[in-house]
């Protein structure tokens, strides 16, 4: 039935769908950090921002190089501010005091990712802004700021034509290393208040130009997923925002998140996804009398469930929901 209080964004269903004997590796924005950490909830094979949260398409695209490359980070790839090791190519989720584990941080991640980026099956990336900070010093458009001075940056908007370019190279580059991975845009409908109304609507409206023409000129590899227009048209309403009214609310990504796996998660792995987040809500479950037989046969009814998923899909870990249930039911016999 159609709600006729808000205008619903039609989505068809995806050419290719996503299985649990799928791989995905996701990158970009912290849009991207909701459906993955859907994903992996859910316990897909998923990589997620294997250099941290990235929201520029052009860092996206550096670092995707890199994943492809034979690199390694040294000491000479770091910078050190105000006591921390980290690297302008990160997130700072990669900084430590240490410059030691500051690199073994980022070369162990790229090994990884770099092996699950040729043997992926999707790759998902989210567009934040069109807006990137180059440093002078360098000139090379930077992932993380890091809390460096504006004075370090020159700041300016990508052009269409700038994203556009660089993702014909780079796409090609990935489609010679991995032939068969499919791509899938998202621009991401976190607004960057700092770059104004204005200069945030300039930014959304460029990456959606690049990504429309980029997924027109790559029809057979490329698809467009439409998080923007989900909450610009259906969710536009400051309830469905975080307490900064910037972010969105767990509201908002359940509601995307819905929306993604109906038309993106084949029948047979969507069913089996409903089955495991029934396992993962159990565990938030609070009895009312933890010493009750009613709380027993409860854990028990868990552990079976998780018993059958193991047997029936074996390359679905279920080792924390085990653990948790494990350790519920010992204290029975305490």
């Amino acid at each position: 039935m159609t709600n006729p209080f808000l205008t619903e964004v039609k989505i068809d269903k995806a050419k290719w769908e996503i299985t649990y004997k799928n791989k995905v590796v996701l990158m970009g924005s912290c849009f991207v950090e909701n459906i993955g950490g859907k994903l992996n909830e859910l316990k897909f094979d998923v990589d997620l921002n294997p250099f941290g949260i990235i929201y520029n398409p052009m860092s996206v695209s550096k670092s995707l190089s890199l994943l492809m490359s034979d690199k390694s980070y040294s000491e000479d790839d770091l910078f050190e501010h105000k006591g921390v090791w980290g690297s302008l190519d990160h997130h700072s989720r990669f900084s430590s005091l240490s410059k030691k584990e500051t690199l073994s941080k980022i070369n162990t991640q790229l090994d990884q990712s770099g092996e699950n980026l040729k043997t992926a099956d999707f790759l998902m990336i989210t567009f934040g802004t069109s807006w990137v900070y180059s440093h002078k010093k360098t000139d090379q458009i930077v992932s993380n700021c890091h809390k460096f001075p504006a004075g370090v940056f020159n700041r300016f908007r990508l052009t269409v034509d700038e994203i556009v370019n660089e993702y014909e190279i780079v796409l090609q580059k990935l489609w010679n290393t991995n032939p068969e991975i499919k791509v899938l845009f998202t621009v991401s409908p976190i607004r960057h208040w700092k770059d104004g109304a204005n200069g945030n609507q300039l930014s959304k409206a460029t990456l959606l130009l690049a990504v429309d023409q980029l997924v027109n000129e790559f029809k057979d590899k490329c698809a467009y997923f439409p998080s923007y227009e989900i909450v610009m048209d259906e969710l536009r309403d400051y309830r469905f925002y975080a307490e900064d009214m910037i972010h969105l609310s767990s509201v908002a990504v359940d509601y995307i998140w819905n929306k993604f796996s109906q038309v993106m998660i084949a029948e047979e792995s969507l069913k089996l996804s409903s089955d495991i987040q029934k396992i993962r809500k159990a565990m938030d479950h609070r009895p009312f009398n933890p010493a009750s037989e009613e709380y027993r046969k409860f854990i028990n009814k868990n552990m079976e469930l998780i018993s059958n998923l193991e047997k029936n899909y074996p390359h679905i870990k279920m080792d924390k929901e085990k653990e948790y249930f494990t350790n519920a039911l010992s204290k029975f016999s305490n």
